[in-house]
């Protein structure tokens, strides 16, 4: 028996198992293609629960599967859109279980200059839909802020022309937020910017800005795509400072210039905007300080003028009480024969009044009233006489009541209340008086550490002169007599310069004329 088969057509192809082809297979595509560059059109799009991305590029005939782990989205540049052109960067690799190969994309930029275009007119019409654009919600500039805010790169011309200029027009605190003006961290950067000048605290130890400034030099398309990502947009259209987009040149188009408050050509013409020119502004101020000091000299003059015409049309003073003085003249004549027949006719009224006054008159009026008076007394002692009765009956009815028992409980009563009474005040006053002796010992204290003798215990002297404190030289050498005062005791000394000062000065004699 022969134990070796004979050999069959065939039969000599080598097996693998699947793992063994699926390894080979990603080994293949690793090794031989590795890192590539692929262009094509975004297809479909999905941002997985587990945050990976995953997408495809496709052309007019094939269809390229690309996954961004969820650790390489923040690198991945440009986040693909459905129908967007780009530029996929990454390696290709294989997956075995499933016998597909697919590209690990990890930087992503639009192709070409046309479909920047084209994704720059899509996200425009979405943000104007949302009414971004709209120039009812765009804020006014503040006439003069106190602080400017600007966002742009701190090493680049951009900056020192916009200082420049505001130093020129009207010097303004500033406030630089340094960014990156392009690449991928350009859109990030501006919009925390943006965000964190809107965040300060008005008044606050870092003043906020009253005007924001974005600012950037020109540069293609490419360049300043940073400035027309969609949240750079946003965050300058949720500023609640007003803003001005300077980016690029006058020719230069970004989203921030639609949503911000104002555009400017260049960061220059952004600071002429923020502030005006102080010169014109002081020249303006003084002309309108001349035509108001014109208008008030005019205006005196004019009523100058008025009042002269006003009083030549005015009557003479004397023509004016002239009627009146008459009057007083006719009423001054008739005023003695008016006085005469007032007291004539007093008189007479006297005279009537006298008739009256008989003696045999007075006495009747005087029988009558001690006739009436006589009654009302005997009223009054009747009336006198039941109030008393009254009296003493309501006096016998509480007798019983205050009895002697009763009295006593009544008044040890009111003596324990008084006692009561007098302890919580002497208590009370016990309390207020060592309040106030604390008091007063703290206030003695802080009279003793802020007098001048705990200065001296620290090896100062007090100098007096003829009794005056002396601070100087001059006035110790007038000084009479000088007293040093230590903190042990005083010690007196002689100023001898003085007394020979004064002993050499000699009283003037008074000048030749002089009365005094």
């Amino acid at each position: 028996m022969d134990l070796i088969d004979d050999p069959q057509p065939g039969n000599n192809t080598p097996e693998f198992t699947v793992a063994e082809i699926a390894g080979a297979v990603k080994r293949l595509v690793e090794n031989e293609l590795g890192f590539v560059r692929v262009r094509g059109e975004v297809g479909r799009v999905v941002l997985a629960r587990s945050g990976h991305l995953y997408f495809d590029l496709k052309d007019d005939r094939n269809v390229l599967s690309c996954m961004t782990w969820k650790g390489q989205i923040s690198g991945i540049g440009v986040m693909p859109e459905e129908g967007m052109e780009v530029v996929a960067e990454g390696r290709m690799t294989a997956s075995g279980f499933q016998s597909k190969f697919s590209l690990n994309a990890t930087q992503i930029a639009v192709a070409g200059e046309g479909a920047l275009m084209a994704l720059l007119e899509k996200r425009k019409k979405a943000l104007a839909a949302e009414g971004l654009f709209a120039e009812e919600r765009k804020k006014p500039l503040p006439f003069l802020p106190e602080v400017i805010g600007v966002v742009t790169s701190p090493q680049g011309a951009v900056i020192r022309d916009i200082l420049h200029r505001l130093r020129d027009r009207f010097p303004r605190k500033v406030l630089v937020w340094p960014v990156a003006v392009q690449g991928q961290a350009c859109a990030p950067q501006v919009a925390n910017a943006i965000e964190g000048f809107n965040a300060m605290t008005a008044g606050g130890a870092m003043p906020r800005p009253d005007l924001l400034i974005v600012a950037r030099g020109g540069g293609s398309i490419e360049d300043l795509w940073g400035f027309n990502e969609e949240v750079v947009a946003r965050a300058a259209a949720a500023s609640d400072i007003p803003l001005i987009s300077a980016v690029g040149h006058e020719t230069d188009t970004t989203l921030i210039d639609f949503v911000s408050d104002q555009r400017a050509p260049t960061p220059t013409a952004a600071a002429e905007l923020a502030v005006p020119v102080r010169l014109d502004l002081l020249t303006w101020v003084e002309g309108q300080g001349a035509r108001l000091s014109a208008a008030a000299n005019r205006g005196v003059t004019d009523r100058k003028t008025r009042l002269r015409d006003l009083a030549r049309a005015l009557p003479r003073p004397e023509g004016l009480t002239a009627q009146a003085r008459q009057r007083f003249d006719h009423v001054e004549a008739r005023l003695p024969q008016a006085l005469k027949a007032a007291a004539a006719k007093q008189r007479l009224r006297l005279v009537e009044a006298l008739g009256s006054l008989r003696p045999a008159t007075l006495r009747q009026a005087i029988s009558e009233r001690r006739r009436g008076l006589a009654e009302r007394v005997e009223r009054l002692r009747g009336s006198l006489s039941r109030r008393v009765g009254r009296a003493q009956d309501d006096i016998a009815r509480m007798a019983p009541r205050l009895r002697a028992e009763t009295l006593e409980r009544e008044m040890t009563r009111q003596s324990e209340a008084l006692s009561r009474v007098t302890l919580r005040a002497s208590v009370a006053g016990q309390t207020q008086t060592a309040r106030w002796r604390q008091r007063l010992d703290g206030l003695e204290r802080i009279h003793q550490t802020l007098g001048y003798r705990a200065t001296l215990e620290r090896g100062y002297a007090v100098v007096r002169g003829d009794g005056a404190v002396v601070t100087g030289k001059s006035a110790a050498e007038k000084a009479a007599a000088l007293e040093i005062e230590f903190a042990d005791g005083k010690f007196a000394i002689g100023n001898e310069p003085a007394k020979k000062a004064k002993a050499k000065t000699k009283p003037k004699s008074p000048e030749q004329g002089s009365l005094f």
